[in-house]
């Protein structure tokens, strides 16, 4: 007869919390739970690219493993504000052209030529593609 070995796997213990990002603290960005008012830290390391589009204030998506973040999620859509961008040529809006344009976050965006400094974009987080004007 053959012998049956049974395996007892624990579940996986990961969950996923909102948690605002309020500032960065040297390297560490710090996330706060806005219901206890815990903080979260993350290294720059474990930020990355993210940092591109991260801004004070903004709710993220925690994912937690044991109780250590393992990832966080940005919200799909940011809104931006262009700090700095090249004047359009005058009459040039009709020809779907596009000029890069710095965002407060330090990102740069491809941007319609009509879109001028102080202006509030949409931005896709996950393909960092200009969407509209906010």
């Amino acid at each position: 007869m053959p012998m049956r070995l049974f395996l007892q796997i624990e579940e996986a213990n990961v969950f996923k919390e909102s948690k605002q990002f309020t500032y960065k603290d040297g390297s560490q960005f710090v996330f706060m739970d806005l219901n206890t008012f815990e903080e979260s830290r993350l290294n720059e390391a474990d930020v990355g690219d993210k940092t591109k589009w991260l801004k004070e204030g903004m709710d993220c998506n925690l994912l937690f493993w044991n109780g250590k973040i393992i990832d966080f999620e940005l919200p799909i859509i940011v809104q931006l504000t262009v700090v700095d961008v090249d004047p359009g040529l005058k009459g040039d809006t009709a020809t779907g052209g596009s000029k890069p344009a710095t965002v407060d976050t330090g990102a740069v965006v491809n941007v319609p030529l009509f879109v001028n400094i102080g202006d509030e974009i949409l931005v896709d987080t996950r393909t960092g593609q200009y969407m509209s004007r906010a």
